[in-house]
């Protein structure tokens, strides 16, 4: 072989740093997997090795002890197709984002039935007809009231919170 040819295999290997980047991409997508919950980890149908890295580190409360278990988690992680588990994620998160929106949704409609009232009813009623006017507005008023004390005006403003939940979750379906 001549000093100007290199071998072949050379450039078939990825470089240092792009190994660096996937073992580092690889500890994290395993730190993201240690903050969820056992029975979403069940979910994603993890090899057992992986599985019961992961729940060991939410056992380790020392700071050396789980950075080192998250290495091993990225070096068990190297071993294992990562894309169907970053797609449930990935999944999962905008789940989250769609029922953070619609709680956000109902929290204002609530809000404006408390504040606003009877106009707030009317413009709720035209969009959905086929709401309850007099429960909605039984626990608008009770929420609302002056003579009422505060632990049922707390009580009557989650269930009109409920209320509107079961009314978004009828349209929605």
């Amino acid at each position: 072989m001549q000093e100007d040819e290199e071998p072949q295999d050379f450039y078939d290997r990825p470089s240092k740093s792009a190994r660096k980047r996937e073992a580092s991409a690889a500890q994290d997508l395993g730190t993201r997997l240690i903050a969820l919950k056992e029975s979403e980890l069940a979910e994603l149908h993890l090899p057992e090795r992986l599985l019961d890295a992961i729940l060991l580190a939410k056992r380790i409360t020392a700071r050396g002890g789980l950075a080192r278990q998250r290495q091993y988690i990225g070096k068990l992680m190297r071993d294992v197709d990562t894309a169907p588990i970053e797609a449930s994620l990935n999944a999962q998160s905008r789940d989250d984002r769609v029922d953070a929106e619609r709680h956000k949704r109902i929290e204002a409609w609530r809000t404006r039935l408390l504040t606003e009232g009877p106009d707030a009813l009317d413009d709720l009623l035209k969009w959905n007809p086929d709401a309850d006017r007099k429960a909605l507005k039984v626990l608008i008023d009770k929420a609302t009231g002056t003579r009422v004390d505060s632990g049922s005006k707390e009580a009557a403003s989650r269930e009109l919170f409920r209320s509107l939940r079961t009314l978004f979750d009828s349209i929605s379906r």
